[in-house]
């Protein structure tokens, strides 16, 4: 049956692919360090440190997914195989859709898990921090932060990472007006990097009682979260440390005592916020080590491209430098101006459906880096 003929070709095409991500992926060491780790697990004092076997725990877990992943894979591959031929021997239709539905399953995995393999960077498997400011466009550009708040949490959930806000601050009529989140899970910085820049928002505002469309920016920091003993020195006279109230949702901490921090390093104009502890002391600890990622990075980066590849450039929140639009009217588009790719599904990218962007982004760096 030629929709049987169509599929085989298909799935071939995945053969060779799918035998370099396994060598790419490194199965046997994988392999290897689980069997490492489970010995380490039955040593008499393995639980007394626990940072230490949480740690190892962590890691085993992700190993032991990445195998299972894979080498499920090439079960589903063989499957789909087997299917196929028992299609043509029995030369039943009603087997098609079944088959059909088996390959778009194992195509979809098999795409996210050659992604993964392109998550190499020094920082890639850590937590992400990310910073939104509302730019040019007053409450519409507030109401935009929040939406893409929203976008970037519903992300993160459709993917089982969690979430922990830093600072807040709420727009004077509507939205936000900054806020600084973490998003917690394996990879999340090599995911979210992609999203550092400039954010477009094309709508008909509804703060604007005339009904014009309007265009309103918001830009997006992203950090790995780095959380061994960082080598950087740091002179108390170079910082400058403001305590302020809380804001936004919280516990009983909130808007009641000066426990937020902001810390700027001078020299540098480095700016890091923190107030989701409940007490000025915690919040001056996890600012510190914002801080201390931040300058790290900038110490290790000597050169201003490399730099610009971690931490993002830093640009005008406006016209011109924005990396990706989202038109709402008069038509629904989502473009991302570096890597082309595109969408007229805006609602479901506004409810976190973000992977063919990140996936665009980090076939496209990789291909940029090669060449």
């Amino acid at each position: 049956m030629v929709e049987l003929d169509q599929m085989k070709t298909e799935l071939l095409t995945y053969e060779t692919p799918l035998a370099e991500v396994r060598d790419s992926l490194d199965l046997a060491n994988k392999v290897k360090r689980i069997e490492e780790l489970e010995m380490e697990m039955e040593a008499p004092g393995f639980w007394d440190d626990p940072d230490r076997s949480n740690a190892k725990m962590k890691e085993l877990k992700n190993l032991k997914d990445t195998v299972e992943e894979c080498n499920g894979l090439s079960a589903q591959y063989e499957d789909i195989l087997t299917l196929i031929e028992l299609g043509y021997e029995e030369n039943d239709e009603s087997m098609v859709e079944e088959i059909r539905n088996e390959l778009n399953d194992f195509i979809s995995q098999f795409e996210e898990l050659r992604i993964g393999t392109l998550l190499s960077g020094e920082y890639d498997k850590n937590n992400a921090i990310l910073k939104l400011n509302a730019g040019a466009g007053g409450t519409e550009s507030c109401d935009w932060c929040g939406m893409l708040y929203r976008m970037y949490t519903r992300w993160a959930e459709r993917k089982g990472f969690q979430v922990e806000v830093l600072d807040y601050l709420d727009g004077d009529e509507a939205g936000i007006k900054s806020v600084t989140f973490q998003v917690n899970g394996i990879n999340a910085y090599g995911y979210l990097k992609s999203e550092k820049g400039v954010h477009r928002l094309v709508r008909i505002s509804p703060f604007n009682a005339q009904g014009k469309r309007q265009t309103s920016f918001v830009s997006l920091d992203v950090m790995p979260e780095i959380d061994e003993d960082l080598d950087v020195e740091i002179d108390e006279k170079d910082l400058r440390i403001d305590t302020y109230r809380s804001s936004g949702a919280g516990g009983q901490h909130i808007n009641k005592t000066s426990s937020a921090i902001r810390i700027t390093h001078i020299p540098t104009g480095t700016v890091v916020q923190c107030q989701n502890e409940r007490s000025q002391f915690q919040n001056k600890d996890k600012a510190m080590q914002m801080l201390k990622a931040k300058l790290f990075l900038l110490k290790q980066e000597a050169n201003v491209e490399k730099l610009s590849d971690i931490r993002g450039e830093v640009k005008e929140i406006g016209w011109g430098n924005q990396i990706r639009s989202y038109v709402l009217q008069p038509y629904k588009l989502v473009k991302d101006l570096r890597t082309e790719v595109e969408t007229g599904n805006a609602d479901g990218v506004l409810d976190g459906a973000l992977d063919p962007f990140i996936n665009g982004y980090l076939k496209w760096i990789n291909i940029s880096q090669n060449q």
